[in-house]
């Protein structure tokens, strides 16, 4: 009697143990992209909810709706042509450090990321000001240049900051990535090479980036979602009010449109669509990796 129950108690144990993760799937995920959806066809005012159909995603298409999506697709682009090729360079060159010299250096490249997004987001807005006694204007008269407004300029100044601020604080995150990828690669294989007389360059290339391709491809797809998930650091800059939008990105225009128009219908139809536009671009980016091509 004893022995069945046991076995019984032990055959229910891994339901048990997996139980509080699938029940956090369906509540922090599964339900709200459901009721996301389901907001979506339908008109939400305070106290009254209306079934209109796809009405919401006949509105969504404006000239805010545009900009939001240039602008984060721009985003998107920019972080990843500069967070994978750079961390990788500086990952390989860290790589060849003594390990507790590695191990430092990692520390500190890593310590942007554990910066609040708000204090992070002051500085910079501090340190591009148009004050003539902001360090970045300071520097450009210092070189004979005139003190530029890089906050409220246009959308080549907007685009920068963002860019700069994802860069000083993602860098180190991806080198630490990159850097547990190299530590899988095989010295033999850089032996052999180093007898066959191959060079760095070449070491590089035909070892250390097609054994790096996995990490690559989690990295490029994490940055996807991060990309077109930016919003704290658009709203930091502008508080949601930039010039002509040129900080404005499709989690902001979501924002926009739900909390301070009040219109949650139409917000959850931008939040679908930016959904489905993810999905679409990060399968782009898996199948010019080569993600789906059989092994042969």
């Amino acid at each position: 009697m004893r022995q069945s129950v046991f076995q019984s108690s032990m055959r229910r144990a891994p339901y048990v143990f997996v139980l509080p993760f699938v029940i956090s799937v369906l509540v922090f995920y599964l339900y709200p992209i459901i009721a996301t959806i389901v907001m979506s066809f339908q008109d939400v005012v305070p106290g009254e909810t209306r079934w209109i159909g796809t009405a919401n995603y006949g509105k969504m298409f404006s000239e805010d709706f545009y900009k939001a999506l240039g602008n984060s697709l721009k985003y998107t682009a920019l972080t990843i042509l500069i967070l994978i090729p750079v961390p990788i360079i500086l990952s390989v060159m860290l790589n060849g450090y003594r390990r507790r010299t590695n191990a430092v250096y990692r520390a500190v490249l890593f310590l942007p990321s554990l910066v609040s997004v708000v204090v992070a987001g002051t500085v910079f807005r501090l340190t591009f000001a148009l004050s003539p006694k902001a360090a970045v204007n300071a520097i450009v008269i210092l070189l004979g240049g005139r003190a530029t407004d890089w906050v409220l300029g246009g959308a080549a100044q907007a685009m920068f900051l963002m860019v700069m601020i994802a860069v000083w604080r993602w860098t180190g995150v991806n080198i630490v990535y990159f850097l547990s990828g190299l530590q899988n690669i095989p010295n033999e294989l850089y032996e052999a090479a180093d007898i066959d007389g191959a060079r760095s360059l070449a070491r590089f290339l035909y070892i250390t980036l097609p054994l790096l391709k996995p990490t690559i491809i989690f990295v490029t797809t994490i940055s996807i979602f991060g990309g077109f998930a930016m919003f704290e650091e658009s709203y930091i800059f502008w508080q949601g009010q930039s010039p002509n939008n040129v900080g404005l990105t499709m989690v902001g225009l979501i924002y926009k449109k739900g909390f301070q128009t009040g219109s949650m219908g139409l917000a959850s139809a931008i939040g679908i669509v930016l959904m489905v536009v993810i999905f679409i671009v990060s399968l782009i980016a898996l199948r010019s990796f080569g993600f789906f091509k059989r092994e042969s």
